[in-house]
């Protein structure tokens, strides 16, 4: 697969300008469960987009990829988030106060989080597939350690895996129908994303008009109405039924409505933003990824310009912590924007030499030996997500899960069992000493040192540990271990941080 740097640009432009428009477009119906009738920009724009937090979370982590190199994990996100991610609300702020408090990815997206399985997270999935064009796992990778900060184990996260696994293959794929079956290959069969979309496809397949269509989505997959939002339920959305639903489980029947859009509108991209806004919800996210997936496609010269003179080619912030992003580190236009992320993309694909995908200088695209069933995940996304239990720490030659299955707990007296697994990711056995360090007054079974015999994983299993810990009395609201994990005869050295949050004042756990 050969793509031309031009064709590229073009792409990626696509991606942050319809990502723009369609954001502005949809922002004033934002969380409005109804029918909207919108066909241009509604408010007064003044040449300028409004601001949205769809761009503003990928601007950060922009940064974080040159500031920190490509090899960026949950926990240095984490640590980016909890610097510069200022909104205190919904899955935004549950997963910044549980990463203060100590948890770590995926548990602080999933503790606590009635928002995990809303839309936070493939608002923001574009990043990773510009940085990956045509190459959908490695894009899901990235999106992965994103989703997790503040959707765990939620739908939130399954919709970011799916979104950014598209948008990757739209690269070098422009047939909707198999960019879909790209996305689904991505994430579990019967989460609810997948069913959604499914669900859009199929009404659509069957020739309904894109208002039976939102409404199948609504009656199968739909959340709760947003409370806080004046006259956020129409009339006659009340009287289909759309009264009830889930608080916070917005990310299956928006991503569905973003795919409606999609399927509804073509090549016409002024009709796929005006169908995803028009069926409601949260309108300006639907819009934006929908305009970011079409621009990929179809480059930016296909944007048509009365679309772009209304708001330029700025963008505009509204959740970042400006006075510590100052100094221009932040791209104030899609074309800075496009060339940063273009930079960046560049280095990747240094490092990937083997990569079957090359942006080719000065040569012309060529997508012959494209076959897009070869860019779908073969397994679901499982090997991808594998444990949600818990983070997982990856070292130069190692690879650790850990697993605190009911949760990350402790209490009075009562045992708190953590599974640790390890993965040897080298291609030479090692025996690893394993050595906790506890607080004062606590217990670890079945032993607080000994040795496991890790091997390549090509060739083996791989080492999976089970250990109780336990206190008389918990002291603290979060409590931290560290198992220390070495190698005799070599400089290795490697700290696990176990964290366990105070649960005596919590309800116990059903059986």
């Amino acid at each position: 697969m050969k793509l031309s740097r031009k064709d590229y640009r073009s792409k990626v432009l696509g991606c942050w300008m319809g990502k723009n428009v369609g954001g502005t477009l949809g922002a004033p119906m934002e969380w409005r469960r109804q029918i909207n009738d919108v066909s241009f920009y509604t408010q007064d724009l003044g040449g300028e987009p409004w601001p949205n937090d769809d761009l503003d979370i990928q601007l950060l982590w922009l940064v974080a990829l040159e500031e920190s190199g490509l090899n960026l994990t949950a926990q240095t996100l984490a640590e980016y988030w909890c610097l510069y991610v200022t909104p205190h609300w919904a899955e935004y702020g549950t997963g910044k106060i549980n990463m203060r408090s100590g948890l770590q990815p995926p548990l602080s997206g999933t503790m606590h989080n009635t928002y995990k399985d809303s839309c936070g997270a493939f608002i923001r999935s574009e990043i990773w597939a510009c940085i990956a064009p045509g190459q959908p796992e490695l894009a899901a990778q990235y999106a992965l350690n994103d989703a997790i900060l503040d959707h765990g184990n939620g739908e939130g996260t399954f919709a970011e895996l799916f979104c950014a696994a598209l948008e990757s293959a739209a690269f070098v794929v422009s047939d909707l129908a198999a960019l879909l079956e790209i996305g689904l290959s991505f994430i579990p069969e019967k989460c609810g994303v997948a069913r959604a979309v499914r669900c859009a496809m199929a009404a659509h397949k069957q020739g309904k008009d894109w208002r039976t269509t939102r409404d199948e989505i609504l009656t199968e997959h739909r959340g709760a109405a947003m409370p806080w939002t004046a006259g956020c339920l129409s009339e006659e959305d009340k009287k289909k039924g759309f009264l009830t639903g889930q608080l916070g489980y917005d990310a299956p029947s928006n991503v569905a409505i973003l795919v409606a859009g999609l399927l509804y509108g073509g090549e016409d991209f002024a009709k796929v933003l005006c169908v995803a806004v028009n069926c409601g919800e949260d309108t300006d996210c639907t819009a934006a990824t929908a305009g970011s997936i079409w621009g990929i496609i179809h480059g930016i010269e296909a944007i048509p310009q009365k679309w772009i003179d209304p708001i330029g080619r700025k963008i505009k912030t509204c959740c970042l912590n400006l006075g510590e992003l100052g100094g221009g580190q932040l791209p104030g236009t899609v074309d800075d924007m496009t060339d940063r992320t273009e930079r960046v993309a560049m280095q990747l694909q240094l490092r990937r030499n083997g990569s079957l995908m090359a942006i080719a200088t000065d040569q012309k695209t060529d997508l012959s030996d494209v076959d897009p069933a070869k860019l779908r995940a073969t397994d679901h996304g499982a090997a991808l997500l594998g444990s949600l239990g818990g983070p997982t720490f990856r070292f130069d030659f190692f690879t650790v899960e850990v697993d605190y299955g009911a949760g990350p707990f402790i209490r009075d007296n009562v045992p708190a069992t953590v599974k640790v697994t390890i993965h040897n990711t080298y291609k030479m056995q090692a025996n690893t000493t394993l050595q906790w360090y506890l607080p004062p007054n606590w217990t670890v079974s079945p032993s607080p040192t000994g040795y496991a015999m890790s091997l390549p994983t090509w060739f083996g299993k791989p080492a999976a540990l089970t250990f109780v810990l336990q206190t008389p009395h918990v002291e603290r609201a979060m409590n931290r271990a560290v198992l220390e994990l070495t190698i005799e005869g070599r400089p290795t050295v490697m700290l696990v941080p176990i964290t366990l949050q105070n649960a005596n004042f919590m309800p116990p756990p059903t059986a």
